[in-house]
């Protein structure tokens, strides 16, 4: 069973999606009455389409068995504001969802998706105990999938061309990787120009709060990257996906969450992926992890 807290707007369109691969039975969890139970009755009246049970609940209770839990409660952003911004409001909420999934899912793995992902993932690994191979947070997937989009509008090409990469804090200092980015077996660092590729980057940056200043909320993008990473689980994949880990010396980096390539099956994280960076790329990498660092040092856990 895979259990989804928080029934808002990512939360549900994850359970659709995860329905539509019929991974496994979803169970929606959510404080407000009757949304959860609302969105998996609406789910499953498409049920013809795929052979999985989605029910929703108002009690935490309904966890128990979880393969992998997947967090999307917390506050969302709103326009204008920073991802940190919500360190504060969320930073309860995750701790209290994670002594829940610490009694109730003990051997599951945890997908962190609600803001700042980075330092809420190393909340939830440090309050639920959990080994860092079964708590992870979403955040450099959906930055990857971005970049895909903006480099293939660059090089007039179609984003499943692009093999994209962004590594580093999901936030202002994100990383995008052009010399491990590759177009038709290239890194595109060989293709376009400094200007084009800091152009994108800011784009890449810029794209989230694009998105919830024009809607209100980024849904379909997370809800897919929510979907690959369960999937890569679920099928042991040994799929490379770039994600929040917990780092313990790779890069020279240990003690914090931050982005990274990792080989995803059904253990977790399979393996941390240690890639050649070019130099500008290696300091733009550890000044985004020292950022990420001075946010957990102003937590008292």
């Amino acid at each position: 069973m895979i259990s989804i807290i928080g029934s808002g707007r990512l939360g549900s369109e994850a359970a659709f999606l995860l329905a539509q691969k019929g991974l496994s039975d979803i169970k929606l969890i959510d404080i407000a009455k009757g949304l959860p139970q609302g969105h998996a009755l609406d789910i499953m009246h498409s049920a013809r389409s795929f052979s999985v049970e989605v029910s929703g609940s108002n009690d935490f209770q309904d966890i128990k068995g979880s393969e992998i839990v997947i967090n999307t409660a917390g506050f969302p952003r709103k326009p204008g504001m920073d991802r940190t911004g919500l360190i504060n409001k969320n930073r309860d909420i995750t701790e209290s969802v994670a002594k829940k999934i610490k009694t109730l899912a003990p051997e599951s793995i945890v997908i962190q998706v609600s803001n700042p992902i980075d330092i809420l993932t190393y909340i939830m690994k440090k309050t639920t105990g959990f080994e860092r191979d079964r708590v992870m947070g979403m955040g450099g997937l959906l930055d990857s999938q971005r970049l895909a989009f903006y480099l293939s509008r660059e090089l007039r090409a179609k984003p499943q061309e692009i093999d994209a990469l962004v590594i580093g804090e999901h936030g202002e200092s994100m990383v995008p990787v052009f010399s491990n980015s590759l177009f038709q077996e290239k890194p595109v660092s060989g293709i376009l120009s400094q200007e084009q590729m800091k152009d994108i980057a800011n784009k890449t940056r810029s794209s989230g709060a694009e998105v919830i200043a024009l809607k209100g909320a980024t849904v379909f993008a997370p809800s897919i990257a929510i979907a690959r990473m369960a999937e890569a689980i679920v099928k042991d994949r040994k799929e490379t996906i770039p994600l929040s880990a917990y780092l313990e010396g790779e890069y020279g980096i240990e003690g914090i969450c931050t982005g990274v390539p990792v080989v995803l099956g059904k253990s977790g994280i399979e393996k941390i992926l240690e890639l050649d960076l070019s130099e500008d790329e290696e300091k733009a990498f550890r000044e985004s992890a020292e950022k990420i660092r001075n946010m957990i040092s102003g937590l008292s856990l």
